[in-house]
């Protein structure tokens, strides 16, 4: 009887492991949910293992993972509702509510992705702000928008740089059918789509100075000077509830009405997400505060332009404390 080696197997385990976070992002990119991205990285390592004694070298091992990931979201895709912001479905709220807002929670929402899972112990400058720029919540979201094949020719080409012959091997498909769906792809997002000149920037002391404002602010429930923090075009958002609001005076209001936290009612504590600047926010209950919301910023010269604050976070997944005292 032959004896069954398990070398392969073993083999590519070593090889493969490495190109993990980088597929979370692929796949991430491609769903716009962390939860589906870290199940279907799962899934390619799988149908990768199973299949690796037919792996004939024709690509690098890290072109073949991203074949099969790629097909593998795809599949997913068929049955699954693109995910957006609740800036992604209508326009801002005229008047901020005194009454609770309600939760939409039929919509699968955008979630956000911890810089850490995705950037590890990279040590590449390049390569860590290469997979910022292409995480952020505004690309993200706008991907979103895409069909499928639309969303995977245009990772493909624009983020990872494929040629179109590759990315017509991959999809199966011809070289003239992807420059086709890249052209309209292109077109779609033609105003969020990374670029040498949208690279995230080290942090100018004006803008740790506003930062530190922020915190301040939020943690005394300081409502004018959350407003003076925004500029006058500041999107909040806050998935699950569809309402958004413009402007600063509209979110110190939506903050004043609807945030149940009182003054030295919350904590924030800093960390990255979607290779932007982000608060993990923690809610006083009794004398512990406990995880509340994460506050995903993107900052201008003075101001704040953006947040989208998520709930139902998974704060571990972002390095941040189960909980927060004093």
């Amino acid at each position: 009887m032959p004896v069954t080696s398990t070398a392969p197997a073993d083999d590519f385990v070593a090889q493969a492991d490495s190109y993990r976070r980088e597929l979370l992002a692929h796949c991430y990119r491609m769903l716009g949910s962390l939860q589906d991205a870290e199940d279907l990285v799962q899934e390619t390592y799988l149908k990768a293992w199973r299949s690796y004694d037919r792996f004939e070298g024709r690509s690098s091992l890290r072109t073949w993972l991203y074949k099969i990931a790629t097909t593998t979201c795809l599949t997913a895709l068929e049955n699954r509702k693109r995910r957006p912001l609740p800036s992604g479905l209508g326009a801002p709220a005229d008047e901020v509510p005194h009454e609770k807002v309600v939760e939409s929670n039929e919509v699968p929402w955008l979630q956000p992705i911890p810089d850490g899972m995705i950037t590890g112990s990279a040590t590449d400058p390049a390569s860590i702000v290469g997979m910022r720029e292409s995480t952020r919540l505004a690309f993200i979201a706008a991907l979103q928008h895409l069909p499928a094949r639309q969303r995977a020719v245009l990772i493909l080409r624009d983020v990872l740089r494929w040629r179109a012959a590759e990315v017509a091997e991959a999809l199966r498909i011809s070289t003239a059918a992807v420059n086709s769906v890249l052209q309209r792809a292109r077109a779609q997002l033609a105003d969020v789509a990374p670029s040498e000149d949208d690279r995230p920037l080290p942090l100018t002391a004006e803008q740790e100075r506003l930062l530190e404002r922020y915190v301040a602010a939020f943690e005394a429930k300081d409502v004018p000077t959350i407003v003076e923090l925004f500029t006058a075009e500041a999107v909040w958002e806050m998935p699950p509830f569809e309402l958004w609001v413009k402007g600063g005076e509209r979110i110190g209001q939506l903050n004043a009405r609807q945030c149940p936290a009182g003054p030295d009612g919350l904590r924030l504590r800093r960390t990255r997400a979607n290779g932007q600047l982000a608060f993990g926010v923690y809610l006083r209950g009794d004398d512990v505060f406990r995880p509340f919301q994460l506050h995903v910023l993107e900052l201008g010269e003075s101001r704040v332009e953006h947040v989208v604050s998520f709930f139902d976070v998974d704060f571990a997944k972002f390095g941040l404390p189960a909980s927060v005292t004093g």
